[in-house]
């Protein structure tokens, strides 16, 4: 996979500019992490890379022909499936031990036979990232993953999300700097002080 090439992206809803003309290189096969408050354009820059939205102006190069994995802020689980069924819903290809194995590094290796419904947050969050993060992917956007996460078990994920991504390239948004360090980001972008300097 290439590095993406961000060029003038702007994005406005409703009349209010969110993105305006960002420009920013995310290397390949390695983590840039996204910093910013709230209503800085961090999810919808995400947006736009996976497609979900199309960006008033400006150009990603890169993406094309590219495969893209993506833990949202909303876990997104079916709520009746078990955790296997739902990892295997993007990774029919994984071994059932493969699976079993992801469920215990997170984990999880208690909720077999449980549906998702019965989970706690905290669950759901990794089984969410741990779907990501099997389905085969060339491009990893994490929008706040680690969020609900006690501080032992996050560093454990955190750690386990750093191997099983290592190589790929993964974009992260977080609110906490510490994420971006641990998750050997080679860059940290702050997204507010990025768009105002583009702005003036």
């Amino acid at each position: 996979m290439k590095d993406l090439i961000i060029r003038d992206l702007c994005k406005t809803y409703n009349g209010k500019t969110v993105l305006d003309r960002l420009n920013l290189t995310i290397p390949a096969g390695k983590t840039t992490a996204i910093l910013a408050p709230s209503g800085y354009g961090k999810t919808t820059l995400l947006r736009c890379l996976m497609g979900l939205e199309t960006a008033d102006s400006g150009t990603i190069e890169g993406l094309e022909g590219i495969r893209v994995s993506v833990v949202f802020q909303e876990d997104r689980l079916l709520e009746g499936f078990g955790a296997e069924a739902n990892i295997r819903l993007c990774s029919p290809e994984a071994s059932g031990e493969q699976v079993r194995e992801g469920l215990r590094a997170f984990s999880l290796g208690d909720a077999e036979g449980k549906p998702v419904s019965a989970f706690s947050g905290g669950m759901k969050r990794r089984v969410s990232l741990l779907r990501a993060l099997m389905a085969p992917y060339d491009l990893l956007l994490l929008d706040e993953p680690f969020h609900g996460l006690d501080e032992e078990l996050r560093e454990q994920i955190m750690e386990e999300t750093n191997r099983r991504s290592h190589g790929k390239t993964v974009v992260l948004v977080t609110h906490d700097p510490y994420e971006a360090e641990r998750m050997q980001a080679v860059q940290t972008v702050h997204l507010e002080s990025l768009v105002q300097e583009q702005r003036k």
